[in-house]
């Protein structure tokens, strides 16, 4: 057997792309398809183990013309093009909507999410396929078939009985297409088994028909119909007698796609992982359609965790690790929160500047005409007729750029906060929506981020770079608590040519701030050396009670409020008290107002 596609099957095929285009509209537009003659030119493009695909971020078809040959499928170009190019015009058609497509198959899918892609690739196949077999006209059961004949036999010769997600997903076919039973996939034996699979195959008919014009509101019920097949049958799937493994065309089809809007949960997200039996639009039974038990979630918006986040874009293909996803999520969270790009009123010049010339009529000052002017245009002037005069405005002056003040933040990184990139940190958060908004008004950003001793890691110098600052924000260390008293001191050493505000976000662990360092030196000093060289004064946002300045305290926490107070009293620390850390979001916007928008 060829293991290259010989010229004169990808001349075939590309000839047959234009009549794939119009089967869906004569105005569809994509770029010509990537024909790959290898197994690792198809690699490279991307396609591995399926014998197409749709690519998302360029909205590109690449086929794997030889695994084609292997299967007998070199005369379906017409179907098997027309097919990838549904993927990009009914479902998914856009890395977005694969994106929440996604989160809903794994809500339904409790301990199997990682079979969510797969599941989500058979649900778009039947829409699609449904479509053109049907409205087309093309040989999309042929395919099917094709791929049940060249299962590889058993060693007796005999071949092996399709698994369950199988049967049950030719079963559905079968019903939708009115094709005699077990003429796709394998029948099954027993009695009530076969009873079961009728039902379960009429319902995911119904499904595929009554939603064929709002499919991401039934992916959910698809996903719950699956699911015990999925628990009886997980220990076969994707093995090499599974005819499914080569029907994975969307499995990466996400990859190096922008990520934004993917941590919003919907609201039918939740409650659409019923059994389509329950749904009346499917079943047509009467009563009321259950709902899917919700979690409760904590207030501030249907947004989800960054690790859930991180499970959707690795199972739509983005190769991503968990630092940089993290990165976009809090990046995309503290969007909606900062300030406005600042605009640069133009003030008018003092000073009348000569914009031309109109005529001067009889009635007007006499001491308006221009006579110069007038005489030029006639030496005999006629009042009203031939006399002008000046008009004067007023332009705009130069603006004089202010200078922003600079952002040196310190963010608690101890054993007492959330890991940023597992579970929502509202101290990342507020750092984010702090910083980005400082980038906006044209301020410099410095973050250190720390927690126990010789656990710290700052951004190198004050810079303008969204990666690298929340490239620091987004890690964790999870230690002790002994604040990194030498940076502030080497940060400060000199006077600073630009102002910088000194900003604190941590709990009463900041107190360490003011111990000794590593040389001796006293933390008060030290900190009140470092507000005088930044000339722009210093806040702490905590996570202490509201009344801490006159509230009973333990002896620890009293000598704590004690060191505070004086910080407050004697160097002028701005202190806020923050007694739950969804508020620091809230102190975050004020903040960025007070400091970052141009009065």
């Amino acid at each position: 057997m060829k293991k290259d596609a010989d010229t004169a099957l990808i001349d075939a095929w590309q000839a047959v792309w234009p009549e794939a285009l119009a089967v869906w509209s004569k105005f569809t537009r994509l770029r010509d398809p990537s024909l790959c003659a290898s197994h690792v030119e198809a690699s490279k493009q991307g396609l591995s183990g399926s014998f197409a695909m749709i690519r998302l971020l360029d909205q590109s078809v690449v086929v794997d013309l030889p695994l084609v040959t292997e299967l007998g499928l070199e005369d379906y170009a017409l179907e098997i093009l027309a097919h990838e190019i549904g993927h990009h015009i009914l479902a998914p058609g856009s890395a977005s909507d694969q994106f929440r497509l996604l989160a809903r198959m794994r809500r339904a899918l409790p301990t199997l999410e990682q079979h969510a892609p797969m599941v989500a690739n058979l649900y778009t196949d039947l829409f699609i396929n449904d479509r053109l077999q049907r409205q087309a006209n093309l040989r999309m059961a042929d395919i099917y078939r094709k791929l049940q004949q060249g299962r590889e036999p058993l060693p007796d010769g005999k071949a092996k009985a399709s698994g369950g997600v199988w049967t049950l997903y030719m079963r559905i076919y079968e019903s939708l297409w009115q094709l005699e039973k077990g003429e796709l996939g394998g029948a099954g034996t027993d009695s009530d088994a076969e009873e079961r699979l009728d039902t379960d195959a009429w319902l995911g008919a119904r499904l595929i028909r009554v939603y064929a014009n709002d499919w991401m509101l039934a992916a959910g019920r698809f996903a719950t119909l699956l699911l015990p097949y999925l628990v009886e049958d997980t220990g076969a799937l994707g093995d090499s007698l599974d005819p499914s493994r080569y029907l994975q065309d969307t499995r990466d089809a996400a990859r190096g796609c922008q990520t934004y809007g993917a941590q919003q949960i919907e609201d039918d997200e939740e409650g659409g992982a019923i059994h389509p039996v329950h749904d009346k639009r499917i079943s047509g039974l009467d009563g009321e359609e259950p709902q899917a038990e919700v979690p409760a979630r904590p207030a501030g918006g249907q947004l989800r965790e960054p690790f859930e986040l991180g499970d959707i874009l690795k199972a739509s293909g983005v190769d991503l690790s968990d630092h940089e996803i993290a990165i976009r999520y809090y990046r995309e969270r503290a969007l909606p929160h900062l300030v406005a790009f600042p605009s640069r009123p133009a003030p008018e010049s003092q000073e009348p500047q000569m914009e031309g010339l109109e005529p001067w009529e009889i009635g007007d000052p006499l001491d308006d005409i221009d006579w110069l002017q007038s005489v030029m245009q006639s030496p005999r002037p006629v009042p009203g007729v031939t006399t002008v005069r000046r008009v004067y405005g007023r332009e705009p002056a130069r603006a004089i750029d202010a200078v922003p003040v600079d952002l040196d933040m310190y963010v608690d990184s101890s054993g007492s906060m959330p890991n940023p990139q597992a579970h929502t940190s509202f101290l990342t958060l507020a750092g984010a929506v702090i910083a980005l908004s400082a980038l906006r008004a044209g301020a410099k950003v410095q973050v250190t981020l720390w927690s126990g001793k010789n656990e710290v890691m700052q951004t190198p110098g004050f810079v303008r770079d969204e990666d690298m600052i929340l490239g620091v924000l987004t890690e964790f260390f999870g230690g002790g608590t002994c604040f990194p008293i030498h940076r502030l001191r080497q940060t400060y050493a000199a006077k600073r040519e630009r102002p910088a505000h000194i900003l604190m976000i941590s709990d009463d662990g900041i107190s360490t701030m003011f111990d000794n360092d590593e040389i001796g030196n006293s933390g008060w000093d030290i900190s009140a050396k470092a507000l005088a060289q930044g000339c722009a004064g210093g806040t702490m946002a905590l996570n202490l009670e509201r009344d801490w300045d006159c509230a009973a305290a333990n002896k620890w926490l009293q000598q704590t409020y004690d060191a505070l107070k004086r910080a407050r009293r004697e160097q002028g620390w701005d202190i806020h008290a923050v007694e739950r850390y969804e508020d620091l979001l809230d102190f975050a916007r004020a903040f960025s107002r007070r400091h970052y928008i141009q009065s």
